[in-house]
């Protein structure tokens, strides 16, 4: 039994079991857009990177950042950006070179081949946005909404690392 199951039959309060049900979502949804971003890839017959390397790429787009501030501009969430820069980085979609003024850190920017790729997953999101509201899958209210309660999640868990001791 599951501990979301175990909650609903130990009769918790509603707020636990919707911020259960929204962190499931969370999740699913991630693991979605990847799996999304894969599809596109193996139907354009890019098979030389992988969905999270090319998210990668996306957010990164014309900049020009530190690995470091992969994950703290939110570019990254993954553990392992220094495996998906390397491999970047030998596919030609990146370049990379250290700091002149700080030789331990590295920058990085995209090649023209990334920034290919990156208008890849650009055309992508154009299009699937597109669909979405032709269809009236979710009204730009319900976006913005959304968006609202999950940077509100956000600053929360952000202040609870933050402020933990």
């Amino acid at each position: 039994m599951t501990v979301h199951a175990q909650l609903k039959d130990g009769n918790r309060s509603g707020y636990m079991l919707s911020y259960l049900d929204t962190l499931a979502m969370i999740e699913r949804l991630h693991r979605l857009l990847l799996d999304v971003i894969k599809d596109e890839f193996e139907r354009l017959g890019v098979l030389e990177i992988n969905a999270v390397q090319a998210l990668l790429l996306f957010n990164i787009g014309e900049n020009e950042v530190t690995a470091g501030e992969l994950r703290s501009r939110g570019y990254y969430q993954g553990s392992n950006v220094s495996y998906n820069l390397k491999k970047l980085v030998e596919s030609g979609y990146m370049h990379h070179e250290r700091c002149t003024i700080d030789r331990r850190s590295v920058r990085v920017r995209l090649t023209p081949r990334g920034r290919e790729l990156r208008q890849m997953v650009a055309d992508l999101f154009a299009r699937q946005a597109e669909q979405i509201e032709e269809r009236h899958t979710v009204s730009l209210d319900g976006f913005e909404h959304m968006t609202t309660g999950l940077r509100r999640i956000e600053r929360f868990w952000s202040d609870q690392i933050r402020y933990i001791y």
